[in-house]
């Protein structure tokens, strides 16, 4: 059984030979295993690993996308830059982290329609058609579940006004998040219409789309049904009429989203942040039936380095979710730099073991 095969089963709930495996890594952490001289220069960490899955993001979401970003300061550790989103934001150099948010230019609906809206045009700079076509070609090539990744709606709200401005917008402005979300929609289903036809439909739909921190969503759930979950709906239920699947991928802790995102259509839940509060165990007991899961495996243990950690986590989890056939093998967070290869090896060598039917 391939990678095609085994997550398209999964994500129908239907017998496999063992668990998928799917992974992201931060930007540091494939150079430190091959300057460990654990992986060859300039391999693919998801070919080394023979993953069942790969994404690609292929549209550029940014309002000036033939624009480059202004740097305004530079110093030996970090970068204050004004991006192609008239935002301001401080990058480090030496490390990957969040960037520091500094100022936005768009703060309400005004700013919104006329320094947004009007510029997020669907044509065809913006998307990456060669990337998409050789990851596909390399995928099929490989047996490997090929997913197109983008941002629906969220996501690419906060980026223009921050979450500050956009989550007071929720509140006191809902009309202008219900315009931009339903903007975003409609900029991804044109662009995607743009795409598949030209290249052909991937095996599944990927959707970046983080609404939490720590124990609590960036809004409530009868927020996200009002203003988030109409937009979300819009894409699903396309991506859905040519016959694909729906991943969404949300950091923090979105349980009580769940329900809302379940109705919008989505197929698999990914990431289930456990130090954000998400506990695998119970959204499988609650959800396990409905949608596919993928994550939930607490990646810290992985990021220190403790192989006793890593076992025990994965003893106490994964014989449980993988009983109907819809648990997809990732940590809960993208694998950092501080992780060595060794015990990600395990980590992965170990959960295919317990996985296997």
């Amino acid at each position: 059984m391939n990678g095609i095969e085994r997550m398209t089963r999964q994500l129908n709930h239907q017998s496999v030979d063992r668990i998928a495996v799917s992974e992201e890594f931060w930007g540091l952490t494939v150079p430190h295993w091959v300057a460990e001289g654990k992986m060859k220069q300039g391999e693919s960490v998801i070919d080394h690993f023979n993953m069942d899955m790969d994404t690609l993001w292929t549209f550029d979401y940014t309002l000036h996308p033939d624009e480059k970003d202004i740097v305004l300061e530079e110093d030996e550790d970090t970068r204050l830059v004004l991006n192609r989103n008239h935002a301001k934001l401080r990058t480090h150099k030496k490390h990957a982290s969040t960037p520091e948010h500094l100022g936005y230019e768009i703060s309400d609906k005004a700013d919104w329609e006329r320094l947004g809206k009007p510029f997020l045009t669907p044509d065809r700079r913006r998307i990456n058609f060669n990337g998409y076509r050789q990851r596909k070609a390399h995928c099929k090539e490989k047996g490997r579940f090929f997913c197109w990744s983008g941002v629906p709606t969220f996501e690419n709200m906060h980026p223009i006004a921050g979450h500050e401005n956009m989550l007071i917008g929720m509140a006191m402005e809902p009309e202008w998040i219900i315009d931009m979300s339903n903007t975003y929609a409609d900029l991804n289903i044109n662009l995607m219409e743009i795409l598949f036809a030209e290249e052909g439909k991937p095996d599944g739909i990927w959707l970046y789309e983080d609404m939490g921190f720590r124990q609590h969503p960036f809004m409530s759930p009868e927020m996200y049904r009002e203003l988030l979950l109409p937009g979300h709906k819009k894409i699903i239920d396309y991506c859905h009429g040519l016959g694909l699947k729906v991943i969404m991928h949300s950091c923090g802790f979105i349980e009580p989203l769940l329900p809302g995102m379940i109705e919008a259509g989505i197929d698999c839940l990914e990431a289930m942040e456990v130090k954000a509060g998400m506990d695998l165990l119970r959204i499988y007991k609650e959800y396990g039936e409905k949608i596919a899961l993928m994550g939930g495996l607490d990646v810290r243990p992985v990021a220190s380095n403790d192989i006793d950690g890593i076992r025990r986590e994965l003893d106490s989890k994964i014989p449980f979710v993988k009983q109907n056939y819809g648990f997809i093998l990732h940590t809960d967070h993208s694998v950092p730099e501080s992780t060595n290869y060794d015990s990600y090896r395990f980590f992965v060598d170990y959960g295919l073991k317990l996985g296997t039917y």
